[in-house]
C-alpha cells in the first residue's frame, strides 16, 4: 500500500491533566502516514486524484484546537476518527507528541496504528 507522510505538523491545544496545564493552549507535534492506493494519481498526475495532504493538516489542526481532552491518547484517537471521516484513507498511524513537558526529556508521545474498520 502506498503511504503519504506530514511530519511535524505544530497544532496548539489546551491539553493536559494539570491545573497548570488548562490555562493555556500547548505546542503540540503531528506526525501522521495515511495509507491509501496512489495508483491512480501517480498516472495521471492530477491534483483531484489524491489525497490532499494541505485538507488533512486543516482537520488535524482543527481538531487540536477545538479539543479539551486531559490525555494526548485521547486526542490522537479523535484526530484519527476525524481523518477516517472526511478523507478516503485505509489505515492510519498517527504519533502525537508533547515536546515541552517534561524538562529532562526531549519529548512524549503516543502512536497509534489503525485501520478504517478498526476505528
Amino acid at each position: 500500500m502506498d503511504k503519504i507522510y506530514i511530519e511535524g505538523l505544530e497544532v496548539q491545544s489546551l491539553i493536559g491533566v494539570y491545573d497548570w496545564e488548562r490555562d493555556a493552549t500547548q505546542r503540540l507535534l503531528v506526525d501522521i502516514v495515511l495509507f491509501s492506493d496512489l495508483s491512480t494519481p501517480a498516472t495521471s498526475d492530477d491534483v483531484k486524484d489524491t489525497l490532499n495532504y494541505a485538507e488533512v493538516a486543516d482537520a488535524v489542526t482543527a481538531v487540536a484546537a477545538h479539543s479539551k481532552f486531559a490525555l494526548i491518547e485521547a486526542l490522537a484517537l479523535a484526530m484519527i476518527r476525524q481523518i477516517f471521516k472526511q478523507f478516503p484513507v485505509q489505515k492510519i498511524t498517527l504519533k502525537l507528541s508533547k515536546p515541552d513537558i517534561l524538562p529532562t526529556a526531549q519529548n512524549v508521545a503516543v502512536e497509534f496504528t489503525r485501520e478504517r474498520n478498526e476505528e
